[in-house]
């Protein structure tokens, strides 16, 4: 089936005219990561099997609606006045969302279904501007259904608003093989990698954030300024693993796809995957602050498991993004998985500090050996042309 075109004349239909990434969709993201500082703070009150689960609920469920406001301005860039003020009402309702998280399950989660049902129905007026009636109809019904669900679950006590979130997240991970079934959706692969590239790189910025919060509540010494740099040097590691290299060979593959291909390509990659790499961001902001207030000692078994699993985590999704993207599995990293969970017992054994500079060091060893193949294969390419 050919592919369902928008209905806006002065967008262009090639990759060459693509449009950037707009100061308005950047301003916008900020206001998604304020979700992100939000729930890196509930996980800083302590680690849990039912604070996970809130986590992991929430953020699924906003991640999937902050995707379609991404899909949204790469179809609809925000050019002109309507489309602006439209964004920006889909801002201050995602900001809803965001200060009703800390009490999202005692009391404030109608706030936040009210919030979210205002993102959808925005998100679902500017579609209707854009697309004909076929992708609306398949997508908007099913949006609006997980709203309503969130609503209502902000009305019941947890057991019964738990099912409801989960019945919101499995309406959502339906709605791809329902909307984009027949390769309706026309994706600039440029921009598509760039706005997602740019919000990983906000994300990451929480860590930053979270090494100067956790060395501003110690003394500034030369143990704090040690502590500090090797968090820094964490949060860089995460940084290079994933736009050393991963976000150009997203870029190609994106842009040699057909429409459909295209299309499973930005599902698999950018929802599916990027899921466990933000939540790993989220952890890992948590547990960089809680390393740093335990440098010289041991560290809790909460605060390393949150700070070793986060990377873990982290460095899980971006080996499901490269296989997505058609790299295939890559042995060393998925020993770097496994490795990132084992540091949470140096950080019981031996000290946060310790811990820290395990983990710094492993995307650090991912690099070199990254980059030694790079020259290997470099020479074999040469020698070939001899």
């Amino acid at each position: 089936m050919a592919t369902e075109r928008p209905l806006d004349p002065t967008l262009g239909d090639g990759l060459g005219d693509e449009p950037r990434v707009s100061t308005l969709e950047l301003f916008f993201d900020l206001v998604f990561v304020f979700t992100i500082t939000q729930l890196t703070a509930l996980l800083e009150h302590g680690l849990s099997t039912e604070t996970v689960a809130q986590v992991v609920l929430v953020f699924v469920v906003v991640f999937w609606m902050y995707g379609g406001y991404a899909w949204l301005t790469n179809a609809v860039p925000p050019d002109r006045p309507i489309r602006r003020l439209l964004l920006i009402l889909g801002m201050g309702a995602f900001f809803i969302c965001a200060l009703a998280l800390p009490r999202i399950f005692d009391g404030d989660g109608v706030y936040f279904g009210v919030g979210y049902l205002i993102v959808v129905v925005v998100h679902a007026s500017l579609y209707s501007r854009t697309y004909r009636s076929g992708v609306f109809l398949r997508l908007a019904p099913l949006n609006v259904l997980a709203a309503l669900s969130v609503l209502v679950a902000g009305t019941l006590p947890r057991p019964a608003a738990y099912g409801l979130w989960a019945l919101a997240i499995a309406v959502q991970f339906v709605a791809p093989r329902i909307a984009g079934s027949t390769g309706a959706f026309e994706l600039r692969p440029a921009h598509f990698v760039e706005r997602h590239g740019l919000l990983l790189l906000i994300a990451l910025g929480e860590s930053v954030i979270a090494v100067g919060v956790g060395a501003g509540d110690r003394p500034l010494d030369g143990g704090t300024l040690i502590g500090a740099l090797l968090g820094l040097a964490l949060a860089a590691g995460l940084w290079w693993t994933y736009f050393g290299g991963d976000e150009e060979i997203a870029g190609r593959a994106m842009s040699g796809a057909d429409p459909l291909a295209r299309f499973g390509l930005a599902i698999n990659g950018y929802f599916f995957a990027f899921i466990p790499m933000l939540l790993g961001i989220v952890a890992t902001a948590a547990g960089i602050h809680g390393a740093i207030a335990h440098l010289p000692d041991r560290s809790g078994v909460d605060d390393a498991l949150i700070l070793g699993g986060g990377v873990a985590l982290y460095l899980a999704g971006e080996c499901a993004f490269r296989r997505a993207m058609g790299v295939g599995w890559n042995g060393r990293r998925l020993l770097a998985v496994l490795a990132a969970a084992a540091t949470s017992s140096l950080g019981v054994a031996a000290s946060g500090g310790a811990q820290l500079a395990a983990l710094a060091l492993i995307p650090v060893l991912i690099a070199a050996l990254d980059a030694r193949d790079g020259s290997i294969d470099l020479a074999s390419r040469l020698q070939g042309q001899d």
